[in-house]
């Protein structure tokens, strides 16, 4: 799948103008919904009068794809000096403001081709891509890197590289904008006018148009060696429009007509299939599978220039071409300006909405929203949805296991676009790529997903996309231990927990009751650049004294203390449903006449980023007596409990028993965590004694 595009969006808010701004911050505009249909076009179908810089595969750098075949790149997708206007050239954007909301988006899916897409950047008149940038692709410090990433290229939309991503994240980057169309346009004033394969159908999503290069090439030879199905069948069959282009090399005038046609059809999303050749335009390569993996080499390149008539040198842009792209500038400036003047005279009649609106695109939290918060831990998405606008999302069909239903909204369906509950289906992987795809069209979008955290394994691809790209989805991930029970180890996560704190940029929260519970939603939803996991149990779990909110945004707090002057006999440490053993094992040992420190450890990275004078407050360094508790991989502990505490965990998969008999056979229970106290404090005193 070379592109997925979906369709103009909003734009609020003037704001000054700039590429600097952080990825997907709404830089200056007002709100942008326009009246009419617009798509999310590659700027690849804007029609460049000639190929785009290149500095020939001879340059290229080893490793990996080499941006998708640039020849055979150019070739098939830029426009030659005859072809006039051309209908397919409507993007809307503005290249002196990437963040502008009501731009048309572009995703490209198949990352590795993402020279292009900088090239046509760089000439369109975006300043995050300098030609120096093109000239260092994929090098250390340049704003090009081997794959589209969102936060590095202002006019990256989102990240783009792990199989399937970019297209999932596209569905939902179309659908946003069909949500927020229904929830604010309004007969006389319509600011909104926007809109994973199966959904897209589902949602009938018909401003989502998929470009698939048909080039029956892989990396290891041709596609039949391991694919023979019928895209078109299986498309057709999964309700999307598809439209065959059988000459995508040189036939621009059905790539126009099918443009075209996929605008027209406005119930369903378009697969615009292209039969091109990979490397086209290259004597000896074209049409293998050497093209796709592999730099054509100078000699090529020089050979591939001449048959093509291409005589330039590499990076020389001809004043013709640069004439032709110097229009989006001033073009896009006024496109924004338009809008914003139409939202002006829709906030005068709606400023309900409007400000509504506002706080989506801005990322701005409603005043008061904090003391919602005092909700039991099932209550919270509820009590958080009447107070975020921009709050929804759903689970991979266990809404009743993993209690995430907003019960005072209904379903996000094809008839239904306002509503803000999404039945993703047995689709994990597409969930998360779909919760991407809603966190990187607007800041005040706060998605979020649910499932049984073992099975974070089948979207782990999303997830790491997520921390990756910045942005903030809320992952809640339930019947996070043994203590689910009787459905046995293929169900129990063991080293999920170790895993994910391993994820860079990933905030990994395990809550111990409800006050816990709100305090972990709030911090997620504070954190719109560093996406969330909250891991959470599916037994009941007693509220338990000490426990706050305020001690969850630390990352780590003593919910108990006997001790004083900062120095307890033994510290006990535990997270989510073992916190009420380490709690009870503390009482045990106090009445056995030792100062005990219990410490709520529920995210390590919150922890990490407390200053020392806080963390040596917790955890101070000279008591080493320490044992930690919690139902999974020890792996990691070490760095907590240090070489001379103990850990109490799981390092084998589980079993089928109810959840009491587990624990208990696994050695994670009050009596094991009194044994392991009294074992490190008696030695950390004959040190002191030696």
């Amino acid at each position: 799948m070379a592109a997925a595009s979906a369709s103009s969006s909003l734009s609020l808010l003037p704001a000054p103008s700039t590429t600097t701004a952080p990825p997907h911050t709404p830089t200056a505009s007002p709100c942008r919904v326009s009246p009419q249909r617009h798509r999310l076009y590659a700027p690849a179908m804007e029609g460049a009068q000639g190929p785009p810089l290149g500095r020939g595969g001879g340059d290229a750098p080893e490793g990996g794809h080499v941006s998708g075949g640039e020849v055979d790149q150019h070739d098939k997708i830029s426009v030659d000096r005859r072809s006039g206007e051309g209908e397919f050239r409507s993007p809307r954007y503005n290249p002196s403001n990437p963040y502008w909301f009501n731009r048309d988006r572009f995703v490209l899916s198949a990352g590795h081709g993402c020279m292009l897409q900088y090239a046509l950047l760089h000439l369109a008149g975006y300043d995050s891509v300098k030609e120096e940038d093109l000239k260092s692709f994929r090098q250390w410090g340049s704003r090009t890197p081997g794959h589209p990433e969102n936060f590095e290229t202002p006019g990256v939309e989102v990240t783009t590289g792990p199989l399937g991503q970019g297209y999932c994240q596209c569905c939902w980057l179309a659908a946003v904008e069909k949500h927020l169309a229904a929830r604010f346009n309004k007969p006389d004033n319509e600011i909104v006018d926007h809109y994973t394969l199966f959904l897209a159908g589902h949602w009938g999503l018909g401003k989502l148009i998929a470009f698939y290069d048909d080039n029956h090439i892989s990396i290891d030879g041709d596609t039949e060696i391991a694919f023979t199905e019928s895209v078109d069948t299986r498309f057709e069959g999964l309700g999307w429009h598809v439209i065959w282009v059988k000459n995508g090399n040189t036939g621009y005038d059905e790539i126009r007509a099918a443009i075209k046609e996929a605008k027209a059809v406005k119930d369903k999303p378009t697969l615009i299939k292209v039969t091109t050749t990979i490397g086209y335009g290259s004597p000896n390569k074209a049409n293998s599978y050497s093209v796709h993996g592999s730099a054509l080499g100078a000699k090529e390149v020089d050979a591939t220039r001449k048959n093509l008539g291409w005589p330039h040198e590499p990076f020389h842009v001809p004043e013709d071409v640069k004439k032709h792209w110097s229009r989006h500038i001033p073009d896009g400036a006024a496109l924004e300006a338009e809008w914003n003047a139409k939202f002006a005279e829709y906030e005068k009649k709606y400023k309900e909405e409007a400000a509504e609106l506002k706080s989506i695109i801005t990322g701005e939290l409603p005043a008061g929203w904090i003391k919602h918060f005092r909700n039991l831990s099932q209550q919270c998405l509820n009590a958080l949805a009447k107070v975020l606008p921009g709050l929804l999302g759903g689970s991979a069909d266990l809404a009743s296991s993993n209690m995430t239903l907003l019960k005072m909204f209904g379903d996000f369906q094809k008839g239904t676009p306002e509503e803000r509950n999404v039945r993703f289906g047995v689709r994990e992987h597409g969930m998360g790529a779909i919760c991407n795809g809603i966190a990187l069209h607007s800041l005040g979008l706060i998605p979020y997903c649910a499932t049984f955290f073992v099975f974070t394994d089948y979207m782990r691809a999303a997830i790491r996309i997520s921390a990756l790209s910045e942005a903030g989805v809320i992952y809640v991930m339930t019947h996070d231990s043994i203590g689910l029970g009787e459905d046995g180890p293929t169900h129990q996560p063991i080293e999920h927990l170790a895993s994910f704190r391993a994820m860079p940029n990933i905030l990994m929260l395990r809550p111990a009751d409800g006050n816990e519970t709100a305090g972990a939603y709030k911090v997620a939803v504070v954190n719109r650049k560093r996406p969330s996991i909250l891991a959470l149990s599916r037994q009941k779990l007693p509220q338990l004294p000490g426990t706050s909110i305020a001690g969850v945004e630390k990352g780590g707090y003593a919910i108990s203390d006997n001790s004083s002057g900062n120095k307890p006999d033994v510290i006990l440490i535990g997270t989510g449903s073992e916190l009420e053993i380490a709690a009870k094992a503390g009482d045990e040992l106090r009445k056995e006449g030792k100062t005990v420190r219990v410490v709520s450890l529920v995210s390590w990275e919150l922890f990490d980023d407390q200053s020392d004078a806080y963390k040596e407050s917790v955890l101070p360094a000279a008591v080493t007596a320490r044992v930690s508790i919690e139902a999974g991989s020890t792996f990691g502990w070490e760095k907590i409990v240090g070489s001379k505490g103990k850990v109490i965990g799981i390092d084998r998969f589980g079993a089928s028993a109810p959840a009491g008999k587990i624990y208990k056979e696994f050695g994670i229970t009050v009596e094991a965590v009194i044994e392991a106290a009294k074992a490190v404090w008696e030695f950390s005193r004959e040190e002191l004694e030696l």
